[in-house]
């Protein structure tokens, strides 16, 4: 079970519930230590007193305001505690919005809410309960571990949710942090119609669970690769710019794979796209390329390796390749014993594999 890291009460009204506050999050982030290159000694920080250059025990710091000229305001932990008084542990509820009101740059971290006892879970329901027949979220404000928070709370099932969001004067605005706006007039007409065409095409259900971190996946593939000497292969470029002049044919060649795609999930489409993200898939060494050729032996292959097939037929014309995978061009240039391919980027091993077609062309001429 999870720990409370906050306990106090929520109001709303003359309304009064006692409530603990649990961290709704985790992360899944693969952590690393810092070490010295070439050594295994590892790197660590440590609170140092810069005059004396000894460490200093957590005990002994204090809060210091920068006064200017070496100058400071010393402030104590339990002095920040009693100007909060009862606002330190009281969630105060000072009104009710629409969500749709509290645009997303608000938002920062999520909590659950929950009663402190069972014989609170009936206040504590009836205010859940309120909130999702009505809509709405409460806006409240209170103080955590020395900070005053301005946060959200809405219903979700079962369970009360908190927000954290940001206050309006640490929100930048856009028109004074951007060199580049667009106007809200340029985008209209044919282009625009299409566009919302390929937003509609697109259109899918929220399901958190069909997505996942795939740069999670392959940071674990790239620390199990090294650990065993495997050959690593990069991850492509990312796309071109998509050209003003070419915006319209792009719009419309989208609609058209989109639909012709159905409707799947968006991890689904993705995969079309790239199959290097499962391990066993991950070319290495000499025996690069052969997994592929079993995985498609007796089946029927995907439209990319037909597409592939039909590439090689035709002499692996540029245009034809495009469409395999940075990870599908590495195995074929390993079939093919492209020197230098493990150092190649996407464009390069299309430049190398239609060279080898141009060549294997005039041989056969």
């Amino acid at each position: 079970m999870a720990r409370a890291i906050w306990s106090g009460v929520l109001t709303f009204g003359l309304v009064t519930v006692p409530v603990q506050l649990f961290t709704a999050t985790e992360d899944h982030t693969i952590h690393f230590h810092q070490l010295q290159r070439d050594t295994s000694d590892r790197v660590r920080y440590q609170r140092v007193n810069e005059r004396t250059g000894k460490e200093v025990d957590y005990d002994d710091i204090v809060k210091g305001y920068d006064l200017g000229g070496g100058d400071y305001v010393i402030v104590e932990p339990d002095e920040l505690d009693d100007i909060a008084q009862g606002k330190s542990q009281v969630i105060e509820i000072t009104g009710f919005v629409d969500l749709e009101q509290v645009e997303p740059v608000y938002f920062d971290k999520t909590y659950y809410i929950a009663p402190k006892g069972e014989e609170y879970a009936k206040v504590y329901e009836l205010l859940r309960a309120a909130l999702e027949k009505e809509n709405k979220t409460g806006i409240a404000t209170f103080v955590m571990r020395g900070k005053q928070y301005l946060v959200a709370l809405r219903a979700q099932e079962e369970v009360l949710v908190l927000h954290t969001l940001h206050w309006a004067d640490e929100v930048r605005d856009p028109h004074q942090e951007l060199s580049v706006l667009s106007g809200r007039g340029d985008a209209q007409g044919r282009e625009l119609d299409t566009a919302r065409q390929l937003i509609g095409a697109l259109s899918i259900d929220w399901n958190p669970k069909d997505y996942h971190d795939t740069y999670e996946e392959k940071v674990k593939e790239l620390v199990d690769a090294k650990a065993k000497g495997k050959e690593i292969v990069s991850e492509e470029a990312p796309p071109q710019a998509t050209n003003v002049i070419d915006l319209m044919e792009a719009l419309q060649r989208s609609v058209e794979q989109t639909r012709g795609s159905g409707s799947k999930a968006p991890e689904e489409r993705r995969s079309k796209k790239s199959t290097a993200q499962k391990p066993a898939r991950k070319p290495a060494g000499k025996s690069a390329g052969k997994p592929a050729k079993k995985m498609t032996a007796g089946k029927a292959r995907p439209k990319e390796t037909r597409a592939s097939t039909t590439a090689d037929s035709k002499g692996a014309g540029k245009r034809e390749l495009r469409q395999l995978s940075k990870t599908e061009l590495y195995q074929r240039a390993s079939d093919q014993g492209i020197a230098g391919r493990s150092k190649m980027s996407h464009e390069e091993l299309l430049d190398a594999l239609a060279r080898a077609g141009r060549r294997r062309k005039k041989i056969a001429a």
